[in-house]
C-alpha cells in the first residue's frame, strides 16, 4: 500500500513536467515574481481574511512550539497559487529566491514549474517535491510539501506548503502538512457554520474525537448536512453533502439532534459500519431558564464523556462473569512477570478500562500509564511519536526532540490501542524494541534503555492480518505473551448486575435506585452490537429524555428499539429469557394474520416510543381509538 502511494507521488511528478515541456518551459528559465503595491496586498489580504486567520489560529501555536527553531519556511497562498502569507526562517532560501517567499509571489506551474504549491493545486492533493524534482534549476535548492485546502462544499481555496533546504527526511514533513491543513479545514467548518447549525464529529472511536482526522458533518434542524469535511466521506463511504442524517444513519435525526452535548453516542450506517460520534448544538441555542431567569446548571454525570470509567476499579470490572474475572486475574499475574498482553474483542467491550485497571492493581501503579491509538497517528508520524526523535531530526523537529511515547512509558505501562493499525515499517522498529529493550530514537545512533510493561489490544482479527500481510508474524508472537478475548456484553452472563450498576452510576438523583423489571428486560436481552460503549449511551439517551422521572420503555432511543428487528431468534442465540415489553423476529413460520399483527405491534411501539408516552398522540398518528392503544399497550407489557 506504501509502496503504490509512494509511486502515485512520483508519477505525479512525470505528469508535472510533461505539463511543463508541453507550456514549453525550459529548466534553466529564471521567471520574474510579480510585484505588489501595499493597497493590492491589504486587498489580498481582505479578500482571504477568513483563510488567513483560521490558518494562522492553527500554525502560529504549532509553529511556537514546534518550528521555531528549525530551519523552515512556511507559506499560506490562495487557491490560484498566490502568497498570502509566510511564517519561519528566511535565512532557508538564497537571495535569489527570498522574493518567492513574499506575499503576492506566484507558483503557477505555468511560470514556475514543477513545485510544491503549483502541483499541489493542479493534482488537488498532498505532494512532496525533492531538489532534483522540480523543474526549474532555480528551484533545486529546496524541499517543498504541499496540501490542498478545501472549504465547506469541497472547494479548493488555498494551499499550505513548507519548505527547507536541508538534507534531512521528508515524510513527516509531509505528514505534518497534511495534519496541520485538516486543522485549517476543520476550523473553516467551525467558523462558517458554529453559530446556527449542529455539528457532529465522527470517529471509529470515542477517544478520538479531538483528533484533527475526526470526520465533521453540518447540519441545520431538520438534519440536512449543508457542509461535511472529506474525512467523513471516507468514514461514511459516501458524498455526505446535501443528504440527510435519516438516509445515512440508523438512528434518527431526532435523537441524534437531540443528544446530550458532548456526550458519545454510537451511531450505526445504513451499510452497518459503527461509529462514535459526538454533538455540539449550534452556539445561538442557549439552555432553558428556570423560572428566575438563571440557567440550568449542566449534569456533571451526562456531560462528562468518561464517567463511565469510574468502572475502571479492578473490583468492579465484573459482577459474576466468570470469564471477564479470568482475563483479568490471568492478565494481573502475567503482566506483574513482565510478560505482555494481548486483549482482543468487539470494539466497546471495555479494553481500554480493564487496561485501566490492570494499571492501578500493579505495582506500578504510580508510575505512568502511556495509552496510544495507533489508528489515530498519521502513518507519516507513527515512527516519531513512538520512538522519539533528536533535535533537528528532520523538518519540524522540536528543537529539544521529542521522547516519544515508549520513553514516556519508562518504568510504567504502554498500552497500544488497535495494534493492527500500526504500519509496517513502526512495526519493525517496535520488534527491536521488544527483544532488545532499547530506543533509538528517529535521528540518533545511539540506543536508549527503556523499561516497559507493554499491553496491546485489536478489534480485528490478528490472524488474518497476518495472512494479508499487513502484519508481522513475528511482532505478533512477541506481543502475545498472554491473548486474552474480553466477551461480548450479549455473552456476559452479569448483564443485569452490570447494567443496573452503570444505571446507578448516571442516573439523576430523584430517580429511582434500580431500573424497573420490565426496561431491565428489555435492556439484558438486547443484542448490543456496540457493547458497553452502547450501553452506557443507551442509558445516558434515557435518563435525560426521561428528566427526572423513571426510565420507561419509550424513553429508550429508537435506534435501540431498530436493533431488535435484526437480533436472531432465540434458537441461535440459545437466549430464552427473551422480554414481554419488545417484539421479536419469528422463530417459526407464522401465517399472514399473526405476521402482520406482529407488524402492527412493532409499528405501535415505535410511534408510541416517538410520541413519548403520550397515549393521544399516538392514537391519533395511529389513526385508531384510545382505547385500541391502549389494548396494544397491554399486549406488549408497556401500559
Amino acid at each position: 500500500m506504501r509502496k503504490s502511494k509512494h509511486l502515485d507521488d512520483r508519477s505525479d511528478v512525470a505528469k508535472s513536467w510533461e505539463r511543463c515541456i508541453a507550456w514549453g518551459l525550459d529548466h534553466e528559465h529564471e521567471p520574474t515574481p510579480p510585484e505588489l503595491d501595499s493597497v493590492r496586498l491589504e486587498d489580498l489580504g481582505r479578500r482571504y481574511d477568513e483563510l488567513l486567520s483560521s490558518t494562522e489560529a492553527v500554525v502560529l501555536p504549532y509553529y511556537r512550539n514546534v518550528l521555531s527553531n528549525s530551519r523552515c519556511l512556511i507559506l499560506l497562498a490562495n487557491h490560484h497559487a498566490t502568497v498570502l502569507k509566510s511564517w519561519g526562517d528566511q535565512r532557508i532560501t538564497e537571495t535569489r529566491l527570498k522574493p518567492w517567499f513574499q506575499a503576492g509571489s506566484n507558483w503557477q506551474e505555468q511560470q514556475c514549474g514543477t513545485n510544491a504549491i503549483g502541483t499541489a493545486i493542479a493534482t488537488g492533493r498532498a505532494v512532496q517535491i525533492q531538489r532534483n524534482e522540480h523543474f526549474l534549476k532555480l528551484h533545486r535548492s529546496i524541499i517543498g510539501s504541499a496540501a490542498p485546502i478545501f472549504d465547506a462544499r469541497r472547494q479548493l481555496t488555498g494551499v499550505l506548503s513548507v519548505f527547507s533546504d536541508a538534507y534531512l527526511p521528508q515524510a513527516h514533513t509531509l505528514g505534518m502538512v497534511r495534519l496541520l491543513t485538516q486543522s485549517v479545514e476543520n476550523s473553516l467548518l467551525n467558523r462558517q457554520f458554529e453559530s446556527d447549525h449542529f455539528q457532529i464529529t465522527l470517529n471509529t472511536t470515542a477517544d478520538n474525537f479531538d483528533s484533527p482526522w475526526s470526520g465533521i458533518l453540518v447540519c441545520d434542524d431538520s438534519g440536512l448536512i449543508v457542509a461535511s469535511n472529506q474525512r467523513a466521506d471516507q468514514l461514511l463511504g459516501a458524498q455526505t453533502t446535501d443528504v440527510r442524517l435519516d438516509d445515512l444513519f440508523t438512528t434518527h435525526r431526532n435523537h441524534i439532534l437531540g443528544h446530550p452535548e458532548h456526550s458519545p453516542i454510537q451511531l450505526t450506517t445504513k451499510s452497518k459500519v459503527r461509529l462514535s460520534a459526538r454533538l455540539k448544538r449550534p452556539s445561538s441555542i442557549k439552555k432553558p431558564l428556570l423560572e428566575t431567569g438563571e440557567q440550568l446548571p449542566e449534569s456533571p454525570t451526562l456531560n462528562n464523556p468518561s464517567a463511565w470509567n469510574k468502572l475502571s476499579d479492578f473490583s468492579s470490572l465484573e459482577y459474576g462473569d466468570a470469564s471477564v474475572r479470568r482475563c483479568a486475574e490471568q492478565s494481573l499475574k502475567v503482566l506483574e512477570r513482565g510478560v505482555p498482553v494481548l486483549i482482543t474483542g468487539e470494539t466497546g467491550v471495555g479494553k481500554e478500562v480493564l487496561v485501566s485497571a490492570l494499571h492501578k492493581a500493579t505495582h506500578r501503579r504510580d508510575q505512568p500509564l502511556v495509552a496510544v491509538n495507533c489508528a489515530a497517528i498519521p502513518p507519516e508520524l507513527v515512527e516519531s511519536e513512538l520512538f522519539g526523535y533528536e533535535a533537528g531530526a528532520f523538518t519540524g523537529a522540536r528543537a529539544q526532540g521529542s521522547l516519544g511515547f515508549i520513553r514516556k512509558a519508562h518504568k510504567g505501562i504502554l498500552f497500544l490501542d488497535e495494534i493492527g493499525e500500526m504500519p509496517l515499517s513502526a512495526q519493525s522498529r517496535l520488534l527491536r524494541v521488544l527483544q532488545e529493550r532499547v530506543v533509538t530514537p528517529v535521528g540518533a545512533t545511539e540506543n536508549v534503555a527503556v523499561d516497559i510493561l507493554l499491553i496491546t489490544a485489536t478489534n480485528r482479527s490478528p490472524q488474518a492480518r497476518i495472512e494479508s500481510g499487513q502484519f508481522r508474524a513475528d511482532l505478533y508472537y512477541r506481543i502475545s505473551g498472554l491473548c486474552i478475548e474480553l466477551p461480548a456484553l450479549r455473552n456476559r452472563t452479569d448483564k443485569r448486575n452490570l447494567i443496573q450498576n452503570i444505571y446507578r452510576q448516571h442516573r439523576d438523583p430523584v430517580q429511582s435506585e434500580s431500573l424497573a423489571p420490565k426496561v431491565l428486560s428489555a435492556l439484558e436481552n438486547h443484542p448490543w452490537p456496540g457493547n458497553i460503549r452502547q450501553l452506557v449511551n443507551v442509558l445516558r439517551v434515557a435518563i435525560a429524555i426521561a428528566d427526572g422521572e423513571d426510565i420507561q420503555i419509550w424513553h429508550l432511543p429508537a435506534d435501540f428499539l431498530a436493533e431488535f428487528d435484526a437480533k436472531t431468534s432465540p434458537a441461535q442465540t440459545g437466549n430464552t429469557d427473551l422480554p414481554d415489553a419488545l417484539p421479536l423476529k419469528p422463530t417459526k413460520q407464522y401465517d399472514q394474520h399473526e405476521n402482520d399483527a406482529k407488524e402492527n405491534h412493532t409499528h405501535t411501539l415505535r410511534v408510541y416510543h416517538r410520541c413519548n408516552g403520550n397515549v393521544s398522540s399516538a392514537a391519533k398518528e395511529l389513526s385508531i381509538s384510545r382505547n385500541t392503544l391502549y389494548k396494544r399497550l397491554k399486549e406488549l407489557g408497556v401500559r
